[in-house]
């Protein structure tokens, strides 16, 4: 899932037990990295890409016995299923002797991707880690300092003891390259000996802001895509590419919302496909015209009118064909990509949607930077904001990373096997994966609001002056501006200095920012639905159940939320010493005042 560009204060790791018998209200479901270059793509690749494009544009829509296989696999006896389920995937055995090459390995999913490789299949032959470096010496100073010496590797750490680092130095190869450069940016030899080699590439690299400038994000999140594609079709025993998009690379916005591609021809569909299945085509839309309508927009520009002027043709052109944004229109175009040039290149998509901290593994509640609900609920538990722009009743879909991760890696074992057959995996929607929370077991937003409440109540943020910040129950408001007319009165209209009325005015800036870049999601009322990895759970074993299991379903929100993920993130994001967190000793009527409010203080728009 995408994030916002914040600059927001430092958050408490706290592993203590809440004891708050805490009444929900009844869940409410509706039925409704920047380059100075652009596009560094050589003339080869851009003839590939094109060529590729007409050559599939033009190519018959042969069938084959892809449905027939499936409907085959939904009739096998009880004794089959019992049987498939004792063997299960064979995870560990497919990653045994392994060669991977991964992209985005300094992001926040990559480590954890990286790290569970290695913790619990030691057995993988080599990791290719693609890592954006003016030299091999910097890459390798990257990979320590960014990766391997995080917490994240602690418990891989303590496992391998004394032999640690010679263990990860002959697992992990981190390789200078450059997603917009040709041939990914890795040197000739290098570049031969990997598509000599590798077996598996995962693409997880992304810019996943928002509001990215229209330019950056088609060269990474779209063209991106072309070039690692192109790159995979020289490996001689590949066996499946990896793409790693968002649930959010959908138009629709309400309803149940399937996990189809887009499939070959997306966005040149005729009149009649359209009407027939109006979610699945974008008519008009053409990706070489959006990309030569960024470059000639950033060659007529100043040098000063760029930045701004080329985020605000991202998000322009993303509502005008029905994306929330420049992220998820570009990650969308990047999935029509590897749909229209992948030809029998074995394929499988996986589209997480807001991921955020450890449930489990290696250890509960990591994470790394402010992702998609926390720069919200750190402004809340600092009392900056009484509350946020949004409706109480829609389901937030949050999904742990290392839930993720597990469902990517049992896909990878599933679709990775010798025996399989590309066609048989590229010729309907089985290859693409929805890892995604909201109509298994949806998170209401109001009852997020309401663990966010109890957790900072109990464990509040603290002033400069080292004083408790108390917080009221959280408010949802229906209209912008209702929220900034009440940001405004927080802030009071007393006379205050210069300096200080300047860094008001700049908050107001960033609240109303903040609300807007968020509106898509905060009103999202679509719910993703997510039966290709409950089919794909059914194929564990339960050994395999117990070391990679993803059961969405089985997660308790209230525990994870409060206990894990909000500590999690004043620990690893907020930087509070665990020795700072001290819970407040309330009496029987503030627990009793906890308990009997629904957190449902929504400020209607004034008539």
């Amino acid at each position: 899932m995408g994030t916002v560009s914040l600059n927001l204060f430092p958050i408490i790791s706290s592993r203590q037990r809440l004891d708050i018998n805490r009444v929900f209200s009844k869940r409410l479901f509706r039925h409704k990295t920047s380059t100075n270059k652009f596009f560094c793509i050589d003339d080869q690749i851009s003839k590939n890409f094109s060529s590729d494009l007409r050559r599939l544009s033009s190519a018959t829509n042969k069938k084959d016995s892809g449905i027939v296989l499936e409907k085959d696999s939904e009739s096998l006896t009880n004794g089959q299923l019992s049987s498939k389920m004792h063997e299960g995937l064979g995870i560990i055995d497919f990653f045994g002797g392994k060669k991977l090459l991964i992209t985005g390995a300094t992001g926040f999913l990559a480590k954890v991707l990286v790290e569970k490789i290695l913790r619990k299949m030691p057995e993988v032959d080599k990791m290719y880690l693609l890592i954006k470096a003016k030299d091999k010496e910097a890459a390798m100073e990257r990979l320590m300092k960014e990766i391997v010496n995080t917490k994240l590797f602690e418990c891989l750490r303590e496992k391998q003891g004394t032999f640690f680092k010679k263990f990860i130095l002959s697992k992990l190869v981190p390789v200078v390259g450059n997603m917009c450069e040709t041939n990914l940016g890795i040197e000739e030899d290098v570049a031969n000996r990997i598509a000599r080699e590798v077996d598996v590439i995962i693409n997880s690299v992304a810019t996943t802001t928002f509001d990215e400038r229209f330019d950056v994000a088609l060269d990474l999140n779209t063209v991106g895509a072309a070039r690692i594609l192109t790159f995979a079709k020289k490996c001689e025993k590949l066996k499946l590419y990896v793409h790693l998009s968002t649930a959010y690379v959908c138009r629709q916005s309400e309803g149940k919302i399937i996990g189809q591609s887009f499939g070959k021809g997306h966005y040149v569909a005729s009149s009649s496909d359209i009407f027939e299945e109006p979610h699945k085509h974008v008519h008009g839309l053409d990706i070489k015209a959006e990309i030569k309508l960024a470059s000639e927009m950033k060659k007529s520009l100043k040098e000063n009118e760029i930045d701004q002027k080329l985020k605000d043709l991202g998000m322009s052109r993303a509502q005008e064909y029905g994306w929330p944004n420049t992220y998820a229109f570009t990650k969308a175009m990047g999935e029509m990509v590897v749909e229209d040039i992948k030809g029998h290149l074995p394929v499988i998509i996986i589209r997480p949607s807001i991921i955020e901290s450890t449930l489990k593994e290696p250890f509960p509640g990591w994470i790394e930077g402010n992702r998609m609900i926390d720069p919200v609920m750190i402004l809340y538990g600092k009392g900056k904001i009484p509350g946020f722009y949004s409706d109480p009743n829609i389901a937030l879909d949050v999904i742990p990373v290392d839930i993720v991760v597990n469902s990517t890696l049992a896909a990878i074992a599933k679709h990775g096997r010798e025996e399989s057959k590309p066609e048989d995996s590229n010729s309907s929607d089985d290859h693409v994966y929805q890892i995604t929370s909201s109509v298994a077991n949806p998170l209401v937003c109001r009852e997020l609001s309401d663990m966010a409440y109890q957790h900072f109540s109990l464990f509040p943020c603290f002033d400069r002056m080292e004083n408790p910040i108390h917080i009221s129950t959280f408010m949802f408001f229906t209209s912008l501006e209702d929220f900034l007319s009440d940001m405004k009165n927080t802030n009071g209209n007393e006379k205050i200095s210069p300096r200080k009325e300047l860094i008001r005015r700049k908050s107001m800036e960033h609240f109303k920012y903040l609300a807007e870049i968020y509106q898509p999601y905060s009103f999202f009322d679509g719910r993703f639905d997510n039966k290709g990895v409950e089919k794909l759970m059914k194929c564990l074993s339960e050994k395999e159940r117990k070391e990679f299991g993803f059961d969405v379903s089985s997660i308790d929100w209230k525990d994870y939320i409060i206990r894990v993920h909000f500590p999690g993130i004043r620990k690893h994001v907020m930087k509070e010493r665990v020795s700072e967190i001290k819970p407040l000793q309330y009496n029987s009527c503030i627990i009793q005042n906890s308990q009997i409010h629904q957190l449902s203080a929504v400020k209607k728009q004034t008539s």
